[in-house]
């Protein structure tokens, strides 16, 4: 019986890492996505656009680079598991244009 729970024990943390992984890394996708649509027009305001839908998530926004028409986010996710204590999983995500943008001659 005990062997049976450890493994179930086992099965749940690794679920839970697995869908802490995928809130991470969906929320700086969408992050990204909502600043790199700002990018241009308001670089400021680009990221406290993605600070907000980070937070929206439960996540945080770690960092946000606005590059020309480009964002760069990096968000966090601190996680306590009961065995190896409290973890800190990262996510990283970049939006902008399919094409780079066009350059006057």
């Amino acid at each position: 019986m005990g062997l049976l729970m450890a493994v179930a024990l086992a099965f749940s943390l690794v679920g839970s890492v697995r869908i802490a992984r995928h809130r991470v890394n969906n929320a700086a996708d969408l992050s990204a996505l909502a600043a790199a649509k700002l990018a241009l027009i308001d670089p400021e305001g680009a990221c406290a656009k993605a600070a907000t839908l980070a937070k929206e998530n439960a996540v945080e926004l770690t960092q946000c680079k606005i590059t020309d028409d480009t964002a760069d986010i990096w968000t966090a996710l601190p996680i306590s598991l009961p065995v190896v204590g409290t973890r800190t999983l990262t996510g990283r995500a970049r939006a902008g244009p399919a094409q780079p943008a066009a350059t006057l001659p």
